[in-house]
């Protein structure tokens, strides 16, 4: 079972997978003489505590905004059994008495359509029940109930009564295929009653469980729940950096978030978030909300995992990956745990990151070399895929534009050398020297295709120039779409576009801190993207963006405008980490560590602007946006670890010994048919990677006269040849295919 909280109270609910919703919210009512109602989540003042530190069991404090009641819960998860359990208690403060109601909202599954609610025993206990899409809940109370009725939200259901009689002034029986609502009266004593929430198939299946958890009682649960919990942490590297502030430990909280978005009927599967941004707003036609597996963020995610030396858990990552790779060797955009893809988006990130997960657990001792072998043919497919489909990515990693992506361009390139090294270990040289020529190619390139010089973003910023979040297919002097902004306000030229991403070059080891480049760049950053707030500086992912709430602070609709985001104070950290600045570092991550909700969850986004009490947006504070954001807590895990070592923990060696210390140059130009290098770069060899076998006729004179040159199946999904200028100005080429026909095209590349 997973729970999330929020407002004081069970918000959604996870059965069986981690991927499922099956309950929208469990909150209480309370009503009282002289038509006094209140609704806990929407009256009062809400506080969260931890049971202990890396324990996901909770106690929370609810007090009326008019000083009548408090209420307190303790929430945690059944150890033994599929049921989430409450132990609430009404403390009357003034203006007694008062009546307690439980209201439920089930959406079975990930959707609150086609619910049906009734009211039932089971073996004589009373309970709430709620079926649809093949599975069920129960709701039972260790007190019984006082009454209990079902109805449709916003016309029958128990909010609508109490609200308005005080009382569940006419109980139903059953509300069939709807948005439904459940609701029962408890005993509101100060003894405290204790709520059980099970699920299940069948309805009997989900009763028995919320009957059995009822008879094991909650002590019980709280130590065998806590006990666990305690045990697995004290397996993790004893990371943490100090006492605990405002009652919280951040490296305990972040190891705790990372596992407990696993789901364990898919090891290693874990989702982005058991939350929905702004969901609020969302209905029954936005099902995964972040509850999916994003690639990039499992494999930043693992890289978490083996910060805090949760070894087994990264192990389970990568069997998960070995698992959902797509014959072609990629992954999927995002998928359900069972590796169904929900979006249809190809990012080449994606791709390489689960071969950088391989290499560091093979650097941090996670996997053997006697385990090796079993990962190799995922490793050679998914580099394959990256040779016959890079350097352009269709998506970038905000999932928005296709082009060459300063960013992804450091995971591919890293992924390739990591991959070059993995196949020297499986004897596979052939491939390994393909990758390394493929991964040098492109590095070589970088400026060429990311690098924007005398605009007025350079002028204004004081620096000749800086490497852009993303430039188009067709070069850096194209125009992007700026996704989430209105049709009229979508599109800028691509060098006038900036981005943290850029700093991936020093993060991945192609680019040193002290490279003048990336120092301008830093700078051109700064002026644009940098906001300092309360806690300290956090940035926007890019000018124009618009992924964000609305300047009014109405929820983002598919337009809206940029927040701050926490996990890019955590990526500049590091960055400073590497360039040497550990002080500043370290000042980072305490900013980060403050840049959180009340609970310790580090979101997605944070409010830059005026607060906005009636939204609830608070300058400096979480917005709608998702919370926690797994990624982000994985991020602040290798940070306190790279802290720890006064180094980069997942920093790729190949990168740096290959480009920073050697300076190797690339041996070849790369051309494909869908991917057209403009110039043939001079001291290098021209490599043609065709689809399938053929011959390439190929002149360094302008056909006066020509050589012939077969290609090679490289048993990678192309086949190459290689043609040498020997100096000369040009090359020019076509080919003819194993059919005899010929590709009806003359290919002319300048050296330059």
């Amino acid at each position: 079972m997973w729970f999330t909280l929020s407002h004081g109270i069970l918000n959604e609910v996870y059965y069986p997978r981690v991927d499922q919703a099956c309950v929208r919210d469990l909150g209480f009512l309370v009503s009282g003489p002289d038509g006094f109602f209140s609704e806990e989540k929407r009256d009062a003042q809400h506080r969260v505590e931890r049971v202990a530190h890396g324990v996901p069991a909770f106690r929370l404090l609810n007090t009326c905004n008019e000083g009548r009641y408090l209420i307190e819960k303790r929430v945690l998860s059944d150890p033994k059994r599929e049921v989430v359990l409450q132990h609430v208690r009404l403390q009357t403060l003034s203006g007694g008495p008062l009546r307690l109601f439980a209201l439920l909202s089930p959406h079975l599954v990930n959707g609150g359509a086609h619910n049906t609610a009734w009211v039932g025993d089971y073996k004589g206990v009373p309970m709430l029940f709620a079926e649809g899409d093949g599975t069920s809940l129960a709701l039972a109370a260790d007190g019984g109930w006082l009454a209990r009725s079902v109805g449709f939200v916003g016309h029958s259901d128990g909010w609508q009564q109490v609200s308005r009689d005080g009382h569940l002034a006419q109980c139903w029986d059953r509300a069939a295929d709807g948005n439904v609502a459940l609701c029962g009266e408890i005993a509101a004593d100060e003894a405290g009653v204790l709520l059980a929430l099970g699920f299940g198939r069948t309805w009997s299946e989900a009763a028995y469980r919320a009957r059995a958890s009822l008879q094991d009682g909650f002590p019980a649960a709280t130590d065998a729940y806590t006990a666990a919990w305690r045990h697995w942490q004290s397996g993790l590297l004893p990371l943490d950096r100090h006492e605990p502030r405002h009652g919280h430990n951040p490296y305990r909280i972040s190891t705790n978030i990372l596992r407990v978005h696993e789901s364990p009927g898919f090891p290693g599967g874990l989702i982005a978030s058991m939350s929905i941004p702004w969901g609020a707003t969302k209905g029954d036609d936005d099902l995964g909300g972040y509850h999916l597996v994003w690639p990039r963020d499992l494999g930043e995610t693992a890289g978490g995992l083996l910060a805090c030396g949760a070894n087994a858990e990264a192990r389970r990552v990568l069997d998960y990956l070995r698992t959902t790779q797509e014959a072609d060797g990629c992954w999927p955009q995002n998928t359900w745990l069972d590796g169904l893809p929900y979006w249809s988006g190809v990012q080449l990130d994606e791709t390489a990151f689960p071969i950088l997960v391989l290499d560091l657990a093979r650097r941090h001792g996670a996997v053997g070399e006697g385990d090796l072998p079993a990962y190799w043919p995922m490793v050679r497919d998914a580099a394959a895929y990256l040779c016959r489909n890079g350097p352009v990515t269709g998506q970038d990693r905000w999932e928005e534009d296709s082009g060459f992506s300063t960013f992804t361009l450091g995971v591919v390139i890293s992924g390739l050398l990591a991959a070059a090294d993995l196949a020297d270990i499986a004897g596979a040289g052939a491939d390994a020297a393909f990758f390394r020529d493929t991964a040098d190619a492109w590095e070589a390139r970088i400026d060429e295709w990311a690098w924007a010089a005398g605009t007025s973003i350079a002028r204004d910023a004081g620096v000749d120039g800086y490497y852009v979040r993303i430039s188009p297919p067709d070069g850096i002097g194209g125009r992007i779409n700026i996704k989430n902004r209105p049709d009229w306000d979508s599109w800028a030229p691509a060098a006038e576009v900036v981005s943290p991403d850029a700093l991936a070059l020093v993060r991945f080891g192609l680019r040193a801190p002290s490279d003048p480049r990336m120092a301008a760049t830093v700078r051109a950053i700064d002026h644009l993207l940098r906001v300092e707030l309360p806690a300290g500086p956090c940035w926007y992912r890019y000018n124009h963006d618009g992924y964000g709430e609305h300047e009014d602070g109405s929820a983002f609709n598919g337009t809206g405008t940029g927040r701050l985001w926490p996990l890019l104070t955590g990526e500049r950290a590091h960055y400073e980490l590497i360039a040497g600045n550990r002080a500043e570092a370290h000042r980072l991550l305490e900013t980060m560590e403050a840049l959180t909700s009340p609970g310790g969850l580090i979101p997605e986004q944070i409010w830059d602007a005026d607060d906005i009490p009636a939204q609830e947006l608070v300058r400096g504070a979480p917005s709608g946006s998702a919370m926690p954001l797994v990624w982000a807590h994985a991020e602040h895990l290798k940070l306190i670890r790279s802290l720890s070592e006064g180094a980069a923990f997942d920093l790729p060696p190949q990168t740096v010994a290959r480009y920073l210390d050697a300076r190797t140059p690339a041996r070849c130009s790369v051309w494909r048919p869908d991917f057209r290098c403009p110039t043939l770069r001079a001291g290098t060899v021209l490599r043609v990677d065709l689809p399938a076998a053929a011959t390439l006729r190929w002149s360094r004179d302008g056909w006066h006269t020509w050589q012939e040159t077969p290609t090679r199946d490289t048993g990678l999904g192309l086949h190459s040849a290689e043609i040498d200028p020997a100096g000369a100005a040009s090359v020019v080429f076509t080919w003819r295919r194993a059919d005899g026909a010929w590709a009806g095209e003359d290919v002319t590349l300048r050296t330059g």
